[in-house]
């Protein structure tokens, strides 16, 4: 991993900079600490492994060999992941394939036990995923995404409106409306669940 002169670890602009110069350790770790971010990304609006991996390569391939044009308004993570997600709604349109998935893939997003040894925990927390997968399909694609990039992200406000390319009052509105539909369907799910 590239380090400063004292042996601290870099932070990204300082690894944006060297990549510029041609650093290609610098290139992979920026790679390193974005690609699961990018992927989950990529993986929610594809709801398909290889689609994923496909747009995440992509998106990185275009990042890399656009450098120059980061300006650092944002931060790179934010940057990056505008990029892939815009690869993946290029991918989605190619092959048409934009299923709404859940938060517990159990191929490529496993659902842990709560605890290892309480077998019922981890079924409960299942049937909860399960649930909360369902809400969250009935939200359209955009507000979804949002929700996600916010939710399992941890994004700003800002951050989300600069990877959708939408203004920070339409993040805000589109997450207090999916807190609102989910609580509803959430509502009702349990209800049906009795």
């Amino acid at each position: 991993m590239p380090e400063a002169p004292t042996g601290v670890v870099c932070d990204d602009e300082t690894l944006v900079q060297l990549a510029r110069g041609g650093d290609r350790p610098a290139c992979e770790e920026l790679f390193r600490r974005h690609r699961d971010a990018a992927y989950r990304v990529a993986f929610r609006m594809l709801g398909h492994h290889d689609d994923a991996l496909d747009a995440v390569q992509e998106g990185f391939i275009k990042a890399i060999g656009h450098l120059e044009d980061f300006g650092g308004r944002s931060g790179f993570r934010t940057w990056l992941l505008r990029i892939v997600h815009n690869a993946a709604i290029d991918a989605g349109r190619k092959r048409k394939r934009m299923p709404s998935l859940g938060i517990g893939d159990e191929e490529h997003n496993p659902i842990e036990p709560a605890c290892e040894d309480d077998p019922a925990r981890g079924l409960n927390r299942a049937d909860l995923r399960r649930i909360l997968d369902g809400a969250l399909n009935r939200l359209s694609p955009k507000t979804r995404m949002t929700f996600i990039l916010f939710a399992e992200e941890n994004l700003s406000y800002k951050e989300i409106a600069e990877i959708q390319d939408v203004p920070i009052g339409t993040v805000m509105s589109r997450l207090s409306y999916a807190r609102h539909k989910l609580q509803s369907y959430l509502d009702l799910d349990a209800i049906d669940e009795l």
